[in-house]
């Protein structure tokens, strides 16, 4: 042992001795504008670090401060961390003028994910005045009172459906025994289903617009050239029942017979073919027309047609044209003067029996016969945008 240290301190002795042989460095001469209180410091560290690392306790030194160091930072970061979340805010903590605003201007898919989140926000995001925003976006040019009918009546038998479901599960015999013991887990076992879809209420336009869209509800609109444009539907307007495809982002339509033939079933039908009905009445009902004193020649018009008592009618474009007296100059047309009306449907060629029909100013109600058909009630279209969408859908080639 003593061998061992006078070993060292030889070392020690040998190495300071070649110091004072070699030329100092340029640092050495800052050194002296230094206190001799901080060189006896530094000088005092060199010589222990280099006992340390002769006598190899200098690793262990090294491991522990590291270690150290290691912990001191930890501990700081999970402070820190603390500090962040103790003075995070969350979004239910903000002014409730300032959180409408933001559900206001989210998307429904990301209105539905942040129902999801807690109960308080859930309470907000299925209330009807987001929902009406989204609803009206969406689905305002094809839903009209019939649909809204329709879904009324939906919901009423899907709730018909489920009391009488709960209703014929009373339990009986040991059930009944077992229902008093554990109510809750009878209730689960029979309700299941039930309970799912009673999470959200069902006369809310939230529910309304779900279901629509993931094509689970049908509901009455109308389509332009039914059954994909079929020559005898051409600038025409049908009833149909629609169910709307998610993943093909158009609809299915269901057509009603049409006399002896079956329902007709239309897939893939774009929105830009489909319209809410103008009025809200049974497509076998006469339109009365209220728009006959004022037509004159030139004005975009709309007409019931079907082909005999048996069919429901359809919405035909046609136009006012000019009486066969006058020579269509407009500084001497006297045809809104005559008690007849020419109606023109210029989709068909000059001399087809579809091309003209007449009808009575004063005493039209239905007019036709067997064989060309039976024309309804008119009305007169004012609105650009259904002319455009009728002048869109103008066949490619003239009708025979």
């Amino acid at each position: 042992m003593l061998l061992y240290l006078f070993i060292s301190c030889f070392s020690i002795i040998f190495f300071i001795k070649s110091l004072t042989l070699k030329p100092l460095p340029p640092w050495a001469t800052e050194m002296r504008l230094l206190s001799p209180w901080f060189r006896k410091e530094v000088s005092f560290f060199l010589s222990s670090r280099l006992i340390k690392n002769i006598l190899g306790l200098g690793y262990f030194t090294t491991v522990v401060s590291k270690m150290s160091l290691k912990k001191m930072s930890f501990t700081s970061k999970v402070d820190n961390f603390e500090e962040v979340e103790e003075s995070a805010m969350s979004i239910l903590d903000l002014p409730d003028l300032v959180l409408e605003c933001i559900l206001e201007r989210l998307p429904p898919a990301a209105l539905c994910s942040m129902a999801g989140v807690c109960s308080s926000l859930r309470s907000r995001c299925i209330s009807d005045h987001f929902w009406e925003k989204h609803m009206k976006k969406k689905w305002g040019r094809i839903i009209g009172p019939a649909a809204y009918r329709e879904w009324q009546w939906y919901i009423a038998l899907r709730t018909r459906k489920d009391s009488s479901h709960l209703k014929q599960g009373k339990p009986k015999g040991l059930m009944r025994v077992l229902s008093i013991v554990r109510p809750s887990w009878w209730i689960k076992s029979k309700v299941d289903d039930s309970s799912k879809q009673c999470s959200l209420p069902d006369d809310s336009i939230m529910s309304w617009f779900l279901a629509l869209e993931t094509g689970g509800f049908w509901f009455p609109a109308q389509v332009y050239n039914r059954e994909n444009g079929h020559v005898g539907f051409m600038l025409s307007c049908y009833d149909a029942e629609l169910s709307y495809d998610p993943r093909t982002d158009t609809f299915q339509a269901r057509y009603p017979p049409h006399g002896r033939r079956a329902v007709a079933i239309e897939n893939y039908v774009p929105w830009e073919r489909l319209r809410a009905p103008p009025f809200d009445t049974s497509p076998h009902d006469l339109h009365i027309s209220d728009c006959l004193n004022e037509l004159r020649p030139g004005d975009n018009i709309e007409i019931q047609w079907r082909r005999n008592k048996e069919f429901p009618y359809g919405w035909w474009y046609g136009v006012v044209g000019h009486l066969e007296s006058c020579d269509g100059n407009d500084n001497y047309c006297r045809c809104h003067n005559s008690d007849t009306v020419v109606l023109e449907f210029n989709q068909y060629t000059a001399g087809s029996r579809w091309r003209r029909a007449t009808i009575n100013r004063k005493e039209h109600r239905e007019e036709g016969n067997e064989a060309d058909g039976f024309y309804g009630g008119i009305r007169k279209l004012c609105n650009e945008e259904e002319i455009s969408t009728w002048k869109r859908l103008w066949p490619s080639e003239i009708l025979e």
